[in-house]
């Protein structure tokens, strides 16, 4: 079965001009397939803000009212995925820049949750394999921004770490699935302050008891949880780790990787 990379690229990368270059350098020249999910960073914020549009973060993730729902559209849709494909056809690689809503790519509902009302916050139903197929082996490498829509005219902020496990998992019928996590870190750390306390595997035993002895930190703890449903889903190979040794999360010499028992 050929193998299909996908990686999702963490926010304070793409808040960093030179790294996200240095970034889609090595991306561009990662050989085979390949697909790239986005988050927006904090461009949204900033863009909300100077608009007198009031942001809400809870846990991490961004309350997503009707205004603000206008903003990410704007900036992840726009700006940013714009950017990376221009940047990626500037080092011969040919790119297409998408969003869920293109070519019905990513079907969602609209998020219910008793505690917290998250306003247009999107979590998916069904992938178009199909669509994806098409586009790589058209030799395009997929550019994807996290916004989904319901099939009824919606439009949804929804998670980029989800959409790259969605996506992974949806494309195991097709391709030898090797899924990237890639941000600011060196990997998952013992102690997060420390670079240098890198996890180097993570097993669902394990896991568990990192958890109870409060060893992993707090944020990342979704990210993991995401990584294992990958995984039991026939994801290949999962990888967490610093964006700027790509070529090294790639081989398997760096970063935490997320295996079985």
């Amino acid at each position: 079965m050929e193998k299909l990379i996908i990686i999702k690229i963490g926010g304070n990368i793409i808040d960093d001009e030179v790294k996200l270059t240095s970034f889609l350098q090595a991306f561009a020249n990662v050989e085979g397939k390949k697909i790239l999910v986005h988050g927006g960073g904090k461009l949204a914020t900033r863009v909300a803000e100077a608009m007198g549009i009031q942001q809400q973060m809870i846990d991490g993730r961004r309350i997503t009212d009707a205004e603000t729902l206008k903003v990410v559209t704007m900036v992840y849709a726009g700006y940013i995925n714009k950017n990376i494909v221009a940047q990626l056809q500037a080092n011969d690689c040919a790119a297409i820049g998408i969003t869920g809503t293109d070519g019905n790519l990513l079907q969602a509902h609209q998020r219910k949750n008793k505690e917290v009302d998250y306003g247009f916050v999107g979590d998916i139903d069904v992938v178009n394999t199909e669509l994806l197929s098409k586009l790589l082996n058209d030799h395009l490498s997929v550019v994807i921004a996290p916004i989904t829509h319901n099939n009824q005219g919606q439009l949804l902020n929804t998670n980029a770490d989800t959409i790259a496990q969605e996506i992974a998992k949806a494309m195991t019928n097709l391709f030898e699935v090797h899924l990237i996590y890639s941000f600011e870190k060196a990997g998952v750390l013992k102690d997060v302050a420390d670079e240098d306390s890198v996890i180097k595997e993570i097993n669902p035993s394990n896991y568990i008891r990192l958890k109870e002895q409060n060893k992993i930190f707090q944020g990342m703890i979704p990210k993991l949880d995401n990584a294992f449903a990958a995984l039991e889903s026939g994801v290949k190979r999962i990888v967490i780790g610093n964006a700027e040794k790509l070529s090294e999360l790639i081989n398997g010499s760096s970063g935490t990787n997320i295996i079985h028992e």
